[in-house]
């Protein structure tokens, strides 16, 4: 590999060409073997610099180090008197690193750099290249990020923190998301304006680009993220219904990421029903807070209120795809019995205090032609409480 780096008498690796006496000659396959468990990245914790491309003006030339964990001399970083010479050319002794890290770890800042923790940056590194290297295409989905703003904030997303929470369940199709949303928009959730136009704005998007790409069969399989006022959730994954094959994530607070957790130990939900049915229909979903039968009076007297809770409704309680699943099943057959109660040509009043994931999940679990007509209502402080904004389907 013409250009590759070889080591100086003081630990350092520069490329090939310059003046500096080598202590020891890497071969060739070595090289080309680090190469490879590097997956040409830097090996740095936290770095990952792709070592082929400048990333300024995307000319492609190696610009990568192979540094010496136990330098291949005694007075070197990291030298020791035996093992020195042994491991000079031994792969398990060398890591691919940028010139700033490559300079950090043998010259700046050697004490900082023992072995130890230069051999786990090495093996936690190889070990990912290898676990993304062994994902084969049926592992492909398609990442959709949807954001609009709740209140006055905009929503975070990215594609690194989605494809963080798939791994190694799945791996991203595309380098680009397929993103929906209107974050600029200056309109807040409390004006009606602002309702319909992220309507328009969502629905017109999913027409343009995710539809056409959905029944081409071109997309198998969804991972959706969505951060948005829960009527624009639920929008969502009516628009993406049941038949699409998707994952839904969900942000947590601790640890802050989208990565599913452990599903807790005898979790269920609870399922609570009107004493009479006289009244208009009312969903409520007590999920991330407790929501009281006399803010849904307060806004739709004389309601039927049927409600769907957990044990202890709070912002963190949806942990685990299990839950997940188990929200759909109970929202399935919750449905059912609600228009078995009320008859078909009913509204359901929705109100819902619950996980943006759930809220995705609900809009998917609608089914079009056999559900009841949905008015979704959302909880707005300034507007004094739960206010409606969007009809379903």
């Amino acid at each position: 590999m013409s250009g590759a780096p070889l080591s100086t008498s003081f630990g350092e690796t520069v490329p090939e060409g310059r003046n500096e006496v080598s202590v020891s000659y890497i071969p060739e396959s070595v090289k080309i073997r680090l190469w490879g468990k590097a997956g040409g990245r830097c090996q740095y914790e936290g770095c990952n610099t792709p070592l082929w491309i400048d990333a300024l003006t995307q000319s492609e030339f190696n610009s990568a180090y192979i540094a010496h964990i136990v330098a291949d001399k005694a007075t070197g970083p990291r030298g020791d008197p035996v093992l020195s010479e042994q491991l000079k050319a031994d792969i398990g002794n060398l890591m691919l690193l940028c010139d700033k890290h490559h300079r950090l770890v043998d010259i700046a800042d050697v004490a900082g750099h023992p072995v130890v923790r230069l051999n786990g940056m090495k093996q936690r590194h190889e070990h990912r290249i290898e676990l993304l290297g062994s994902l084969g295409p049926e592992k492909r989905s398609h990442v959709v990020l949807y954001g609009a703003n709740i209140g006055s904030h905009n929503a975070p997303l990215s594609i690194n923190k989605a494809a963080q929470a798939m791994l190694p369940d799945w791996y991203p199709a595309e380098a680009r998301p397929i993103e929906f949303g209107w974050t600029n928009s200056i309109l807040e959730d409390r004006n009606e304006a602002y309702w319909q136009g992220q309507k328009l704005q969502l629905c017109g998007i999913f027409e343009q680009s995710l539809k056409p790409r959905l029944r081409s069969g071109e997309i198998q399989h969804l991972s959706v993220f969505g951060l948005a006022p829960q009527p624009l959730l639920m929008l969502l994954g009516h628009l993406m219904y049941d038949i699409t094959a998707a994952e839904v994530y969900q942000l947590h607070r601790e640890p802050p990421d989208w990565r599913w957790q452990a599903d807790p130990h005898g979790f269920d939900f609870f399922v609570s029903e009107p004493t009479s049915t006289t009244g208009p229909p009312a969903l409520v979903f007590s999920l991330s807070a407790t929501v009281v039968d006399d803010r849904i009076h307060g806004v739709l007297p004389g309601a039927s209120i049927w409600k769907l809770s957990c044990p202890q409704p709070h912002n963190d309680f949806l942990a685990g795809r299990g839950q997940s699943r188990l929200f759909r099943q109970q929202v399935r057959s919750l449905l059912d019995r609600i228009k078995a109660a009320h008859g078909e040509s009913a509204t359901l009043h929705v109100f819902p205090a619950m996980p943006v994931a759930l809220a995705i999940e609900f809009g998917r679990v609608i089914m079009p032609k056999a559900d009841l007509k949905m008015q979704i209502y959302d909880q707005n402080q300034a507007l004094g409480g739960f206010v409606p904004t969007l009809t379903l389907p």
